[in-house]
């Protein structure tokens, strides 16, 4: 069963997520012109779309990304795969996570490309005689210690790769561990051995056609590691993938929900459960209704701002399932605020009080994590609305 989401246009709660398109397309201009600096032929990009795209409604996301002329979409399950086929996404799509249970036959029929990290794979890929041409990718563990061939395994790997006629190595990829850390040098050494697993591909008379490494923060910072392609996610969705910002790159995703109630409270007055917040002062607390099933974390509970009136207010007291309560005193004072004001908890506002901007490294900060789980966060009971690309774009 698929888990539905509730549609913009037919949702009576204000809460929705707007989804820029042409910010997303901004991006990948902007990767790609990044990655083909001083490359006579620039390498591909791969869109990585896994996790609903990080959050922003997959289909649409992959829709976009396919007429701004993406070379590929990278993925983590077969099923999230067969997804996209179903709405009729033509793309290569490479599945980057493996395969389970019986899922090289679902990948095959979906015209899905497999990685393939372990042996106990061999025997799926000997069974799949009965198709012409098995297209897969090899990935190799350099040093992230999850998925891959080690080096050591890997020459006895090739030989068993190498007696399968039926199968062809399309790609060789590795994922790096620290390619967003300041501190380089674990990539360089990651890189090296990498290159030499290819080496070692060559002898073995496997010669791949898509060698690939860097994700986004290693594409953005290194291009040494760009080689035939590169696969980029939370850069695709104007998120940097390191501390230091990535120029260029614009917020995809804006989350907004509306003032529902105002209360005028006395000093001393507990808000919210456990009356874990009072009043220091005669205070206006309004209530939004947005909360952590949304994908708005309890963990901000009186540790977060939201944006009114382009003015930024304090949550105050326990963020709950459904509801977060904000001070808007000082709005309230010098402008006004009144049921049915936008609230903004992620992306920008501008109003009678000015302009800013909360971002997603901004929420994760506050609760020490990083944005792509502030971003996948945002729940499927949260409406995604679409502001599509422009026309020739």
């Amino acid at each position: 069963m698929v888990s539905s989401r509730a549609e913009a246009g037919v949702a009576l709660r204000p809460t929705r997520a707007e989804v820029n398109l042409e910010a997303i397309a901004h991006n990948l201009d902007v990767v790609r012109a990044l990655v083909s600096e001083d490359r006579p032929t620039p390498p591909k990009v791969y869109a990585v779309v896994k996790a609903d795209a990080y959050g922003h409604g997959v289909i649409p996301v992959a829709r976009s990304l396919e007429a701004a002329g993406v070379d590929g979409l990278c993925v983590a399950l077969v099923e999230e795969g067969i997804e996209l086929r179903d709405a009729g996404v033509a793309l290569p799509i490479l599945v980057m996570s493996g395969l389970y249970g019986h899922g090289l036959g679902a990948a095959l029929d979906a015209r899905l490309t497999p990685v393939i990290h372990d042996a106990s794979q061999l025997e799926a890929l000997r069974d799949a005689r009965s198709h012409a041409s098995v297209r897969v990718h090899l990935k190799v563990d350099t040093g992230m210690g999850r998925l891959g061939i080690t080096p050591a395994a890997l020459p006895a790997f090739l030989d068993a790769l190498g007696a399968m006629r039926h199968v062809v190595v399309e790609g060789l990829m590795t994922h790096f561990a620290n390619a967003d850390c300041d501190d380089p040098g674990f990539t360089t050494t990651q890189l090296s051995r990498f290159e030499a697993a290819r080496g070692m591909c060559e002898r073995a008379g496997i010669h791949p056609e898509l060698v690939h490494a860097a994700a986004s923060a290693a594409a953005f910072r290194m291009p040494e590691t760009r080689l035939d392609m590169v696969r980029v996610g939370i850069g695709l969705y104007g998120v940097a993938p390191f501390p230091h910002a990535a120029p260029g790159l614009l917020p995809a995703m804006r989350l907004r929900t509306e003032v529902i109630a105002l209360r005028e409270l006395p000093p001393n007055s507990p808000v919210g459960y456990g009356g874990a917040w009072r009043t220091g002062r005669a205070s206006v607390i309004a209530t939004l209704p947005v909360g952590y099933a949304d994908g708005f974390f309890r963990r901000l509970s009186s540790d977060a701002e939201v944006l009114i009136q382009g003015r930024r207010c304090r949550v105050v007291g326990n963020v709950s399932m459904d509801m977060t309560s904000v001070d808007v005193t000082e709005i309230a004072r010098s402008l006004g605020v009144a049921v049915g004001d936008e609230a903004v908890l992620l992306g920008s506002q501008r109003g009678a009080g000015g302009f800013d901007v909360i971002r997603a490294e901004e929420i994760a900060r506050r609760i020490g994590t990083i944005p792509y789980e502030v971003l996948t966060a945002i729940s499927r009971r949260v409406p995604r609305s679409y502001r599509e690309r422009s026309p020739g774009r």
